[in-house]
């Protein structure tokens, strides 16, 4: 009697899951999907970028439940041979490992690189935004200033320069005119927007906007000619947030290398 009691236990045992390899496989999937949501959701503005950073958050938590739980979970699923346990709790580390480790480049790419999303060719006179002045309604500031403190890290120029010794003054012997003409065309060819096209001023002004959020940096490359040397500096600024990642900086030394290989 004793024997068949303990053979239908564990046919029991065998053919159902149990609770916590049913909460992996539920946290798993939702904590992936929760990260293009919040992102998506924010750039076509179905909600702010601070509620979707929540759902992002939210989706990061799901995912740490699903990789350690069914970590643990799927140790004791093998040692007591719990064969039905297997694929809900194998999707639910696997996934969540996938956004542990996605969302662990994110923040080690933040720490590598300076709390800053102003970059400038030029401290003394750094290029100017016209044009795009409107459109940053309650952004950060769009004028940039070497002095500028950034909290303990230290101030905005030195930062800069410490970290990104590549980006200064090109200089070129195209003219003015033309300068202008090939920059507005390097930028559409980056992916950014123009939003003013100006010979006169020798200015062009354009806008990037990343896929996920739809967080928006600002450019204005300005070509003067001084001494008969024509002189191409730039000025990058995000809209909002601290850290850009390195984004303007790199955008502007990608521009240059640009403009330099054209001669």
């Amino acid at each position: 009697m004793c024997g068949s009691e303990d053979v239908e236990t564990g046919e029991s045992n065998v053919k159902t899951q149990t609770w916590w390899a049913k909460t992996v496989l539920g946290s798993g999937p939702l904590g992936v999907v929760l990260l293009p949501v919040g992102a998506l959701g924010s750039r076509i503005g179905v909600w702010p970028f601070t509620f979707g950073f929540l759902l992002v958050a939210l989706g990061v938590v799901l995912s740490l439940v699903a990789l350690l739980v069914g970590g643990v979970g799927l140790a004791l699923a093998v040692r007591r041979g719990r064969k039905t346990d297997y694929p809900a709790l194998t999707i639910g580390v696997v996934l969540g490992l996938l956004v542990i480790a996605g969302i662990g480049s994110q923040v080690g790419a933040a720490t590598s690189v300076p709390p800053i999303h102003n970059i400038s060719t030029d401290f003394e006179n750094p290029p100017e935004f016209q044009a795009i002045v409107t459109l940053r309604s309650g952004a950060n500031p769009h004028t940039y200033d070497p002095a500028q403190s950034i909290g303990d890290a230290g101030m905005l120029g030195e930062l800069q320069r410490a970290s990104y010794p590549d980006v200064e003054t090109l200089r070129s012997t195209v003219g003015v005119v033309a300068g202008v003409e090939r920059a507005a065309t390097i930028l559409e060819g980056m992916g950014l927007e123009l939003v003013d096209v100006d010979p006169a001023r020798g200015t062009v002004e354009a806008t990037a906007t990343t896929f996920w959020f739809g967080f928006k940096d600002d450019l204005v490359v300005r070509v003067q000619e001084q001494e008969g040397v024509t002189l191409i500096d730039l000025h990058s600024v995000s809209r909002v947030g601290q850290s850009d990642l390195g984004a303007n900086a790199s955008r502007i030394i990608a521009f240059l290398e640009r403009f330099a290989a054209e001669g």
